[in-house]
């Protein structure tokens, strides 16, 4: 049975409402779906270079025929995707947060960033936790040392919504433009993509069928 690899968002968890969404579809088909709990110890100290090794070791356990990243989490498929170009899967991508660097810089505005820089850490919503959280200042510092958008050598789709004020959809179609096998689909909807989420399922399943070797033993029609 193929093994996939479900990473999540930004200040997120495994129990997202997109990451239960694609487990259970998946799991209907006999798929085994993993979804790693990409923040090791506190929120407050996590860092990128911290997710980064989560998803090599997780990827190098499962060796996953598929790859979905949400958010935050598709910029690490991605980045793990270039890092490793003779690996042989799939990669989908919610709502990408390339480029997040600078885009975190232009919302936040400097006079925040520096004042994180000084305090040690920044507030931010956690919706896993459905609360405010610490977040380190090291994770702005630590992000600054990968590229904002990644080279890919495996086949790619994304989704990204039309009205995303969160995460420009320009970044997604400056990497589309960039990469030589992605498929791009601007959807009618926001950061969360909660509203197209069966639209999003029957398209991977068609993007899945395209990958060899991609194996799925069976089909789903549930809404």
């Amino acid at each position: 049975m193929p093994n996939i690899l479900y990473l999540h968002g930004f200040a997120s968890s495994p129990d997202s409402r997109k990451g239960r969404f694609f487990l259970e579809r998946f799991s209907s088909m006999g798929a085994d779906v993993h979804i790693p709990e990409l923040v090791t110890g506190t929120f407050e100290k996590t860092t990128l270079s911290a997710q980064r090794e989560v998803v090599e070791r997780a990827a190098a356990e499962i060796r996953p025929s598929l790859i979905v990243g949400s958010s935050l989490g598709g910029y690490l498929a991605a980045l793990h995707a270039s890092r490793h170009p003779e690996l042989r899967c799939g990669i989908v991508l919610l709502a990408p947060a390339f480029d997040f660097v600078r885009h975190w810089a232009d919302r936040l505005g400097k006079s925040c960033i520096d004042a994180w820089k000084q305090e040690g850490t920044l507030s931010v919503y956690h919706y896993g936790e459905q609360g405010m959280s610490p977040l380190g200042y090291r994770f702005y510092q630590d992000a600054q040392q990968f590229e904002p958008s990644p080279s890919v050598r495996q086949p790619v789709l994304i989704f990204h919504g039309k009205y995303d004020d969160v995460v420009d959809p320009a970044v997604s179609m400056e990497f589309a433009r960039k990469n030589p096998d992605v498929e791009l689909e601007l959807l009618d909807s926001d950061h969360q993509l909660l509203n197209v989420l069966q639209p999003m399922w029957e398209r991977t399943l068609h993007f899945c069928r395209r990958i060899e070797p991609f194996p799925l033993p069976g089909t789903y029609s549930g809404a």
